[in-house]
C-alpha cells in the first residue's frame, strides 16, 4: 500500500510518500480502508519532534490520527463490528496513523460513520469535535443560560465549540478575524468580536461564566481575558504549551485540555451530524501525495480551516 511516513524528526520535507506492506490486524484490532484522514496542528508538532516526551514514537511513523473509512479485515476478539462497516475514529497518537491506504485501529476507538455526509468528509469530525465536546462538557461543565467567551472561534475546533455551546442554550461570544467572522456568526455565535481591531477586555461588558481559549495568544493577553470570567467561573484552554491562568482568590478554575479518544462521545457527535444539528465543515481536500505541502503551509501560517487528506484508493 501507499503511505506517507517520516523516518526522522524535522521539517515538512522529512515526510516521504512510500510503498509498504499492508498491515495485519492483531487481537482487538480492525483494518480500515482509508477514505480520508486530516491534518491537525499537533501533527506538525509531532513530526518536528516537539512531542517526543508525551508521545514517544517508533520511527518510521505514519501521521494522521483522524480516520474515516471502511473495515476490510478483523482481528481476533473483535465483536460488534463487521467487514464493510463504515466508521470514523480517533487513533492513538503513538500508533501509525491514517495517512495511508490502510490503517489498523483499536476496535473500541471506532464509531459508526455519519450517513448524511460523504464518508471522506467525516474524517474532519473526530479530533476537533472531541476536543470541543470535552472542553465544553467534561471540563467547563457548560449549562444552558451560561455566558461563554470562545477565543479563537474561527478555527476548526472553534466551529464545533460554537455550534455545541449554542445548542446547549448558552449565550456565545466568539472572537474571529475579518476572514472568519461570518463563518463564526453562521455557526451560531450571538456576538462576534473582531480581535484584530477591537480590544476584547473592553468589548465584553459583562462577566462570562466560561472562557474557552483556542488561540495562540500571549500570556499577558490570556491573563487579561481570564479577568473577564466571573468569580467561581472557569478558564479552559487547548493551548497546552501555555497553562491556563487560574485565580484562586476569586475561585476561578483553570483547566488545560488534552483530548482523548472516546467512541461514545464520538457516536453522539455523529448522531448530531445525522440529525442536522452539527455541521461538519471541510475547507479543502488534498491528495495524500500533497501531505508534505500541507505541513509546510501550516508551518508558514498559511493553512486555514479543516483540510482532509485523500489516499489514491478513496
Amino acid at each position: 500500500m501507499k503511505t506517507v511516513r517520516f523516518h526522522e524528526y524535522g521539517a515538512p520535507d522529512v515526510l516521504r510518500y512510500e510503498e509498504v506492506d499492508e498491515p495485519v490486524p492483531g487481537t482487538g484490532q480492525v483494518r480500515v480502508r482509508v477514505a480520508a484522514t486530516t491534518f491537525n496542528g499537533v501533527d506538525g508538532n509531532i513530526r518536528a519532534g516537539f512531542m517526543q516526551g508525551p508521545m514517544p514514537l517508533t520511527l518510521p511513523h505514519t501521521p494522521g490520527v483522524d480516520v474515516a473509512g471502511t473495515i476490510d479485515a478483523l482481528g481476533e476478539g473483535v465483536d460488534g463490528l463487521e467487514i464493510g462497516d463504515q466508521v470514523v475514529g480517533f487513533l492513538p497518537f503513538v500508533d501509525d496513523g491514517a495517512s495511508a491506504e490502510y490503517v489498523l485501529a483499536p476496535a473500541e476507538s471506532l464509531a459508526a460513520a455519519p450517513t448524511s455526509i460523504p464518508l471522506a468528509d467525516a474524517a474532519a469530525l473526530p479530533v476537533v469535535g472531541l476536543t470541543a465536546w470535552q472542553a465544553l462538557f467534561d471540563h467547563a461543565e457548560l449549562r444552558a443560560g451560561q455566558r461563554i467567551l470562545i477565543s479563537g472561534a474561527g478555527g476548526a475546533v472553534g466551529g464545533y465549540a460554537v455550534q455545541l455551546a449554542k445548542a446547549t442554550g448558552a449565550y456565545v461570544i466568539a472572537t474571529g478575524s475579518p476572514r472568519s467572522g461570518e463563518h463564526v456568526k453562521a455557526a451560531g455565535a450571538d456576538e462576534v468580536i473582531d480581535h484584530t481591531s477591537t480590544e476584547l477586555t473592553t468589548a465584553v461588558t459583562e462577566p462570562v461564566d466560561i472562557l474557552l481559549n483556542l488561540a495562540p495568544i500571549s500570556p499577558a493577553e490570556f491573563t487579561a481575558l481570564a479577568g473577564l470570567v466571573r468569580d467561581g467561573g472557569v478558564v479552559v484552554s487547548t493551548t497546552v504549551w501555555m497553562p491556563a491562568p487560574a485565580d484562586e482568590e476569586r475561585g476561578v478554575r483553570a483547566i488545560d485540555v488534552f483530548v482523548r479518544g472516546d467512541a461514545k462521545q464520538l457516536s453522539e457527535l455523529v448522531a448530531r451530524v445525522d440529525r442536522g444539528e452539527l455541521i461538519v465543515d471541510v475547507t479543502e481536500r488534498v491528495p495524500l501525495t500533497d501531505l508534505a505541502s500541507v505541513h509546510a503551509r501550516a508551518a508558514a501560517g498559511t493553512l486555514s480551516g479543516k483540510v482532509i487528506v485523500l489516499p489514491a484508493t478513496a
